[in-house]
């Protein structure tokens, strides 16, 4: 027996009643799969039906706590079924396009687009919430040799010469039980923020006027017989610009991780109106001369991509070309809430946008959008009260993300990793 031969493939973290070693095998010997169907060109009415159609399943619907989404996007025609792949509750699902390796395990019947690949028949006797973990697992793997953490693109056939690392039934069953307990108090945590978040959004729609009217459904005691808000065009009350970057992306004389300023670019404007704890990027003295710097507490919108996240620069950065930044402002305006209301602008526009997705915006459109304005003290009033809100909203977010890492980390001790071995 070679030395190799005698190394036994076993995980850091093991249960004390199992001590087998692991087997290595191919996914193509473990399962038959193949992708799903839908008639083309995508989008037109025929395949559709929203009121009387079965759940279709698009990459967009599964969700990366390995279920679909409560409900799908899209439901599909009748006639459209006819040139789809229908799959029962409970069959496992991997994404091929787009967010590439999400994998989940579906909670009602559904049927499902060629974007995805689905599992219909097992060659072995194997627990299929453990090979979901171990194939997301596999994934992330392959993420962090690919550049920029990010798969472009992965077939069927590709996927196939995958392996992944199998340990006897008992114990499959046993890690699964152990993740899925963790998984179920994520998915709990993630509603309570769900509830947060719909809390929000209930009471920007309160406190904000609605579309033709210039005063909110509630006010503040001490507002209520103040006049209505007054009506202006954003290029009236600010002025702003976009950022700048050397062209062309991805030199590396243009990066420096080590000793280079954060910066800024879509990537990094999370959702909750802050930039991300840091940039995914650094940006080198080279480049800095041809970018724009902007001090903390800037305002900033993105124009490309995730179209509409607004932030308030919480560090010192230089900002890429598809964000715009406000240089000055004509009025004075308390800037969080200048943030709610350009936020909410933006929901209103994707309201009427098809299928809800801004697909381009430019500086001089914006220019064009009308924000209302109530006095400074109200603007306040408002600003201190959503910023509560945003404060449980981080704080939860933080608990889940905590509860992700912990997760993780597990994971990476009941699995065995690539090129590890343990004698």
């Amino acid at each position: 027996m070679s030395e190799k031969d005698d190394i036994a493939i076993l995980p850091r973290y093991r249960f004390p009643e199992f001590s087998e070693s692991w087997k290595t095998i191919k996914l193509i010997d473990i399962a038959d799969y193949r992708r799903g169907s839908f008639p083309q060109p995508y989008g037109l009415p025929k395949w559709y039906d929203e009121l009387n159609g079965m759940p279709f399943i698009q990459v967009f619907d599964v969700d990366d706590n390995m279920c679909l989404k409560a409900s799908t996007k899209n439901k599909i025609s009748k006639l459209a079924s006819k040139q789809s792949v229908f799959i029962e509750k409970g069959t496992l699902i991997v994404t091929l396009q787009g967010s590439i390796g999400r994998v989940a395990i579906t909670q009602y019947d559904a049927y499902i687009d060629r974007t995805l690949l689905l599992f219909e028949k097992f060659y072995r006797d194997i627990d299929k919430v453990f090979l979901a973990h171990s194939i997301q697992q596999l994934f992330e793997i392959k993420k962090q040799s690919a550049p920029g953490g990010i798969i472009k693109t992965i077939t069927k056939q590709v996927l196939s010469e995958f392996t992944v690392q199998l340990p006897e039934k008992l114990e499959q069953q046993k890690i699964a039980d152990c993740l899925s307990s963790i998984a179920e108090l994520i998915s709990a945590e993630e509603k309570k923020l769900l509830l947060l978040n719909n809390y929000k959004k209930g009471w920007i729609q309160k406190l904000f006027p609605a579309e033709g009217k210039n005063v909110p459904e509630w006010r503040f005691p001490e507002f209520k017989d103040s006049e209505g808000w007054e009506t202006i065009k954003l290029r009236e009350l600010a002025d702003y610009r976009r950022g700048s970057f050397p062209q062309p992306y991805g030199l590396s004389k243009w990066y420096d991780e080590l000793n280079g300023m954060p910066f800024i670019q879509v990537f990094d404007v999370d959702e909750n109106m802050c930039l991300k704890a840091t940039t995914k990027n650094k940006i080198s003295e080279l480049a800095s001369q041809q970018s724009v710097f902007i001090e903390k507490g800037t305002l900033i919108v993105t124009l490309q991509g995730s179209i509409g996240r607004v932030a308030i620069t919480q560090y010192d950065a230089y900002i890429d070309r598809t964000l715009l930044l406000f240089e000055k402002f004509y009025r004075d305006v308390d800037k969080v809430f200048l943030v709610h209301t350009i936020q909410q602008l933006f929901e209103i526009k994707k309201q009427s946008a098809p299928g809800g997705i801004i697909k381009t915006i430019t500086k001089q459109v914006l220019s064009e959008f009308t924000v209302q304005l109530p006095e400074k003290p109200e603007q306040q009033k408002i600003a201190n009260f959503l910023s509560g809100i945003d404060d449980l909203i981080s704080k939860q977010t933080s608990k889940i993300e905590s509860l992700k890492c912990h997760k993780k980390a597990l994971m990476q001790g009941l699995f065995p990793t690539v090129g590890e071995a343990w004698k």
